[in-house]
């Protein structure tokens, strides 16, 4: 069951004027809480004017060793977000010695390590998830080779431009790195441009053996991720070797289903425990669920950071969007609470599965 604890601010780094790297330090006793696989994310609360905030952010560190109890530090990327309550504070106002709220590791933008080639496309911070995939990956299976392609507007705006370059000094056999700048021309490389689906069918198989890549990682805004799938279907990649995380959906207005039954409930078990409550008009079934369980479990509330997911157990549900679940989890009857509305008069969902 995933919890907050109170994390000390151990570093404050300054990445570019518009970012800045966060390490946390992990007490001895709430290491084994914070074990994390490589491209996890933590959920980090403060609470502004009376009002709770939460916000995701992707594990940028390597995971913790075979073997480890846990990591002594965690470190995020944060990159400024025009009015974003929780970055702005990060930005301008958080210090070393502070202390964060921050929830136990979740997510499944994920890569246990093994031989083989892998590859990424990443946008702007969608660095961050990739940094932890990438440095585990090449520290721990030798026989293991990594192609990152990611997309910047400028050098002076890219995120870990030092980490990804020492990684290429310490693999330069088995790591490959292509940068390309929407909004700069470099004295070599690429020349300049956006990594948008045309582009990226014609360089791909430049770059690689795109077909015999085992796992491909996508991470960044919505429209080069959807840009990055179409052009590696296009290429006859397989769905089940493609992996994406969204960062930066703009927010949707709820649809409206005719047809949705007038009274409905959710029956929901959490951390064990279970209760029936009524679904108030227009709520998704985290909001009926938070409203009697305020330790369910949430981050992002947009679809997206997938803290939310539950398994479906009897009922029918609607959701309003998906970018977090993989075609394979829905299948299997998972849904995101914060973007499901009943369509039965009766919903059970298991967070504990």
């Amino acid at each position: 069951m995933a919890r907050f604890h109170a994390l000390p601010v151990a570093a404050v780094d300054r990445l570019t004027d518009d970012s800045v790297a966060l390490t946390l330090e992990v007490p001895e006793e709430l290491r084994p809480e914070f074990r994390h696989a490589p491209g996890q994310h933590l959920a980090l609360r403060r609470v502004a004017d009376g009002v709770e905030v939460r916000r995701t952010y992707s594990i940028c560190s390597p995971a913790p060793a075979t073997g480890e109890p846990g990591p002594r530090t965690l470190r995020v990327g944060v990159r400024l977000v025009e009015g974003g309550a929780f970055s702005t504070y990060a930005l301008k106002e958080m210090q070393v010695g502070d202390e964060v709220e921050v929830m136990t590791p979740a997510g499944r933008f994920t890569l246990e390590p093994a031989p083989g080639l892998y590859a990424a496309v990443v946008g702007g911070s969608g660095i961050t998830p990739v940094l932890s995939i990438v440095s585990t990956l090449l520290e721990r299976e030798p026989r293991a080779r990594f192609c990152l392609v990611r997309g910047d507007r400028t050098a002076a705006s890219t995120m870990f431009l030092e980490e990804v370059a020492d990684l290429k000094d310490r693999y330069p056999q088995r790591f490959q790195l292509v940068t390309v700048l929407s909004r700069e021309e470099q004295q070599a490389g690429l020349p300049s441009g956006r990594l948008d689906r045309e582009r990226l069918t014609g360089l791909l198989p430049a770059l690689l053996p795109v077909e015999a890549v085992a796992g491909w990682f996508l991470c960044g805004p919505y429209g080069l991720v959807q840009g990055a799938e179409r052009a590696l279907r296009d290429l006859g990649v397989p769905r089940a070797r493609i992996h994406e995380e969204i960062f930066h959906v703009d927010p949707v207005a709820p649809t409206v289903t005719t047809g949705a039954p007038a009274h409905s409930t959710v029956t929901a078990r959490l951390d064990g425990r279970g209760g029936t409550w009524p679904v108030q008009e227009g709520e998704s079934l985290l909001e009926t669920v938070l409203r009697n369980r305020p330790d369910a479990p949430y981050a992002c509330k947009g679809g997206v950071c997938g803290t939310c997911r539950a398994f479906l157990v009897s009922g029918e549900v609607r959701m309003d969007r998906n970018f977090a679940l993989e075609p394979e989890e829905t299948d299997a009857g998972y849904v995101l609470a914060c973007q499901s509305h009943p369509v039965t008069e009766a919903v059970e969902l298991d967070f504990d599965r």
